[in-house]
C-alpha cells in the first residue's frame, strides 16, 4: 500500500460492508446469502484506493474467488472511476481496461456507474468516452446505487429518475431490479412484492434486473428460479435476457458459475455458453448498426436469435 493509498483508504474506504445490509428495507437473509458479494466488491474498491496502479491492482484481484471476482472488479471500477472523476488527467480507468480489467469490462463499467452516482455526476455526460454499447452499463450501476443507497426515494416511493434522459430509464430500472434482488436476500415473494409496487410500465426492466442479479450472483435453486418464472411469466423474455447478459459477462471473464448456467436453462431454455455466443455475435452487429438505443437493440437481437439456437 502506498502512503497516499493509506490516507485514501482511511478517509474513503469501505470499512464494514455489512452496515449497508442493516439499513431499513434489507431482509436479514440479504447479508447471510450475499456477504461474499458485498465483501468482494468492498475488497476491489479498497484495493484501488490503496494502490491504483493497474498492474498492482490486477495482481490483487487475481486472489479473489473466481465466482465473486466480477464483484471485485466492479468495486475496482467504482474506485478507479471515483479517482478519475476527481482528477481526470490520470485516466486510471482507461489504463486498467486496456490491461487486467479488459475481460471484466461490463462489471467495471457498472462500478463506474456507482462512482458517478456517489459523486452526483450525470452518467450521460460520460457515455461518449466509453464503449458505444457496453458503456451504457454505467446507467445500470447508477440505478443500482439508487436502489441501495437512496432506497426510500427510488424503491419505497418508486420515484422515476426524471433527471436522466428517457433513454436511460430502462437501464436505471434494471439496476433497481438488481438492488431489489440482493436487498431482498433472494426471498422471491418479497422481491416480487417490491416490483409489484412500481408502475406497470416499469415491471419489465425491473424483472430484467432481478433475472440478471440471480443469474450472476446466485441466491436460489431451481425451485426458486421456477417460482420466479411462475410469478413473472409475462416477462419471461426479460428474465432470459438478464440471465444471458450474466452468462456473457462470466464467459468473457472466464469465471463461469453453475448457478448462471442453471438460470439460463430455466429462464431461456438455453445454456450459458450458447447464450454468451449469441450475445457475442449480436454485440458486433449492434455496434456496427449505430443504434441510438444499443442495449435495447442487443436485447431484441438476443430474443430473436436465441429461439433458433
Amino acid at each position: 500500500m502506498t502512503a497516499l493509498g493509506s490516507v485514501r483508504r482511511r478517509l474513503f474506504g469501505i470499512p464494514a460492508p455489512r452496515k449497508v445490509f442493516s439499513k431499513p428495507g434489507f431482509e436479514p437473509e440479504a447479508w447471510q446469502r450475499f456477504a461474499p458479494v458485498a465483501e468482494s466488491l468492498a475488497l476491489g474498491y479498497n484495493a484501488t484506493l490503496e494502490d491504483s496502479n493497474a498492474a498492482v491492482l490486477g495482481v490483487r484481484l487475481q486472489g479473489v474467488d473466481p465466482v465473486f471476482s466480477g464483484f471485485a472488479y466492479e468495486g475496482a471500477g467504482m474506485g478507479l472511476g471515483a479517482l478519475d472523476l476527481m482528477n481526470p488527467r490520470k485516466k486510471r480507468l482507461d489504463t486498467f481496461l486496456d490491461g487486467p480489467g479488459s475481460s471484466h469490462i461490463y462489471t467495471v463499467y457498472v462500478g463506474l456507474g456507482l462512482a458517478l452516482a456517489r459523486l452526483r455526476r450525470q452518467p450521460e455526460r460520460y457515455l461518449g468516452d466509453l464503449d458505444p454499447l457496453l458503456g451504457w452499463a454505467i446507467v445500470d450501476g447508477y440505478g443500482f446505487h439508487g436502489g441501495f443507497f437512496e432506497r426510500r426515494r427510488y424503491i419505497t416511493k418508486t420515484a422515476r429518475p426524471n433527471h436522466l434522459s428517457t433513454q436511460c430509464h430502462s437501464l436505471f430500472d434494471q439496476g433497481l431490479g438488481r438492488a431489489i434482488w440482493f436487498s431482498s436476500g433472494a426471498r422471491i415473494d418479497r422481491a416480487a412484492e417490491t416490483v409489484a409496487r412500481f408502475q406497470p410500465d416499469r415491471h419489465g426492466d425491473l424483472w430484467n434486473g432481478v433475472g440478471m442479479a440471480c443469474a450472476y450472483g446466485g441466491g436460489t435453486d431451481q425451485a426458486g428460479l421456477d417460482r420466479i418464472c411462475q410469478i413473472a411469466e409475462r416477462y419471461r423474455d426479460r428474465l432470459a435476457w438478464g440471465a444471458a447478459t450474466a452468462a456473457w459477462t462470466r464467459v468473457l471473464a472466464g469465471n463461469q458459475a453453475s448457478h448462471t448456467d442453471l438460470a439460463c436453462q430455466v429462464f431461456g431454455g438455453i445454456s450459458s455458453k450458447d447464450a454468451a455466443e449469441v450475445l457475442t455475435r449480436g454485440r458486433h452487429e449492434i455496434a456496427a448498426s449505430g443504434s441510438p438505443t444499443p442495449i435495447s437493440a442487443w436485447r431484441s437481437h438476443f430474443t430473436a436469435t436465441a429461439a433458433t439456437v
